[in-house]
């Protein structure tokens, strides 16, 4: 895992032709609004979760965010314990987001 500021996690997600970003948040923070391009799967249901992510390409690039960094570190984590190899946490998350917004 790598915590990245936001400036790095955008360009280094550019630079990937597998990337994927997931938003870790829940249903509702994200139908607030969200990172053009991610995927939810929130964090805090953990069978969910786990489902999920066990459907991905471990050898994926994925960025990760949550509302304020936290909850991405943790997804990070247990990814990186479940043997994916590149996961990348926007630091500060999605509260400090200055990018495009879906909403």
């Amino acid at each position: 895992m790598k915590n990245l500021s936001q400036s790095e996690w955008k360009r280094l997600y550019k630079n990937q032709d597998d990337a994927i970003i997931l938003d870790v948040r829940t249903e509702y923070e994200y139908l607030d609004g969200n990172i053009p391009k991610s995927v939810n799967i929130d964090i805090l249901n953990p069978q969910q979760f786990m489902s999920e992510i066990d459907k991905f390409n471990k050898s994926s690039n994925y960025f990760v965010y949550c509302k304020a960094g936290s909850r991405s570190v943790q997804a990070c984590l247990v990814m990186q314990q479940l043997g994916f190899e590149n996961t990348f946490n926007l630091k500060g998350g999605f509260i400090n987001w200055e990018g495009d917004v879906n909403y």
